[in-house]
């Protein structure tokens, strides 16, 4: 039996706000609860309301840039750079800029809409 696993057909997440997501590993792909990892690409103009995550989420940006309010305090990120956001931190992610960004989201333990805690 092999100890790796090469993933070649992630799971389109749908979505309703112009937002790709390609899940490679996670609960909806590989059915891992201690890890997801996507990649992501956010259109220009593009916000997500208030959340606060039970999860630790790490963004590695590959190109354009992302915003992030955290704790009232606004921070971008540009391509080559990244972050961690501790769980149970409240954020609003978004993109207000002229170009897609395209990037990279880790979450552990897993993304789960049941424990992302999204504000209406």
């Amino acid at each position: 039996m092999k100890k790796y696993f090469i993933q070649t057909a992630p799971f389109i997440v749908p979505t309703t706000d112009g937002k790709l997501i390609e899940e490679h590993h996670g609960l909806a792909t590989t059915q891992n609860k201690d890890i997801s990892i996507a990649h992501m690409v956010a259109p220009p103009g593009w916000s997500e309301p208030f959340q606060t995550p039970e999860f630790d989420e790490y963004t590695y940006i590959i190109s354009g840039k992302k915003q992030f309010i955290i704790d009232d305090e606004t921070i971008v990120l540009e391509a080559g750079q990244s972050i961690k956001i501790e769980r149970n931190t409240r954020v609003q992610y978004s993109n207000p800029f002229d170009a897609p960004c395209e990037y990279i989201a880790i979450c552990t333990p897993a993304f789960s809409i049941e424990n992302v805690n999204r504000e209406e």
